[in-house]
């Protein structure tokens, strides 16, 4: 009878051990891919149901923000060339206006106008560039380009722009919004425990598989095979990266980055590598990891210690690497940096 107890105790002991159920899936989105992670799931709850949840938020950022669907509403706006109000859908507005607090507050290092600059730059779906532009050119693509040209209107949701020429690229901060959209429909659900990373842009709450937070890997910013850099800790937090080390053209013998400063309509020119950065929201995460990319290890790194941005810099020198962190990023940091 001892024996029969203590099998069934060891039996009962290793059960509640079990590690939590987990539904993993993944596919492509937006020239990109998803990976989603729930753990343990609430009843009712399973894998179609978290397929479904994922194909709704995906198939709404199509309809509302695809530059590459022509019936898209961001496709009709820029085709338009209105200046009148055109409405457009709340998700639309959000992201506008998140989009735009960062520009306010950045200087307009982030400019979801810029589309012009990114294909004279040959960055855009038009292809490399085949020679050089000239001020003139420069001068005429930059009058094109300036978020305090585009108005937002939250009483019915509406866009303006002041200009006829401007157009809206939300390349920058979509996927962002997107994990965002898809983290409230899982709260909605009563997932409590989950991890999505569309195109790098992460959003995790909860714990993972063996009930620890979840750990995200910060890229080394090489040209090799990916390999972490730092491993960030987050629970109920958003952390993107940005940079242009895979990004870039050659033209007579000069690298230009596929990240265009829109305050100069220029290509960037200084050391960083990349930047990483948490934030509540995935929206306000991407937003701030591509202004501060534009301005920079020096400039960036100023202003994201000034408004309290965890942030950690990673900047090229010579043949190596070197980093700099914000104050609050330390408290993210699952790993000491080497």
């Amino acid at each position: 009878m001892p024996r029969l107890f203590a099998a069934l105790l060891a039996f009962l002991v290793t059960a509640c051990h079990q590690p939590p159920p987990v539904i993993d899936l993944s596919g492509p989105t937006m020239g990109t891919t998803y990976s989603v992670k729930v753990v343990g799931a609430p009843e009712g709850v399973d894998s179609h149901a978290v397929r479904v949840a994922i194909d709704d938020v995906l198939a709404t950022i199509d309809v509302q923000m695809s530059a590459y669907r022509p019936d898209s509403e961001i496709s009709r706006f820029n085709a338009s060339g209105t200046t009148d109000w055109f409405a457009v859908s709340g998700e639309f507005v959000a992201v506008v206006t998140g989009a735009q607090v960062v520009s306010e507050r950045s200087g307009g290092a982030l400019d979801i106008t810029v589309a012009p600059l990114v294909t004279l730059w040959g960055m855009g779906p038009a292809g490399e560039m085949k020679e050089l532009p000239d001020e003139p050119t420069l001068a005429a693509a930059r009058a094109r380009v300036g978020y305090r040209n585009l108005e937002v209107r939250q009483t019915p949701f509406a866009i303006r722009r002041r200009i006829p020429e401007l157009t809206v690229d939300l390349n920058a901060v979509t996927p962002g919004y997107a994990v965002d959209l898809l983290s409230s429909k899982f709260e909605a659900l009563g997932i409590a425990n989950f991890m999505i990373d569309i195109g790098g842009e992460v959003r995790a709450r909860g714990r993972n598989a063996q009930g620890a937070a979840w750990r995200i890997a910060i890229e080394r910013p090489v040209d090799a095979e990916p390999e972490p850099f730092a491993i960030a800790q987050i629970d109920d937090m958003a952390i993107t990266t940005s940079g242009e080390y895979r990004h870039y053209v050659m033209r007579d013998g000069h690298r230009y980055s596929h990240t265009i400063d829109p305050r100069t309509g220029r290509p960037v020119e200084h050391a960083l590598a990349s930047v990483a950065v948490v934030q509540p929201t995935a929206l306000e995460a991407d937003a701030w990891a591509t202004a501060l990319n534009v301005l920079g290890e020096n400039e960036g790194y100023e202003l994201a210690e000034k408004l309290r941005i965890p942030a950690l810099f990673i900047v090229a020198k010579g043949d190596g690497l070197e980093h700099r962190m914000t104050t609050p990023f330390a408290k993210y940091l699952a790993e000491p940096l080497r």
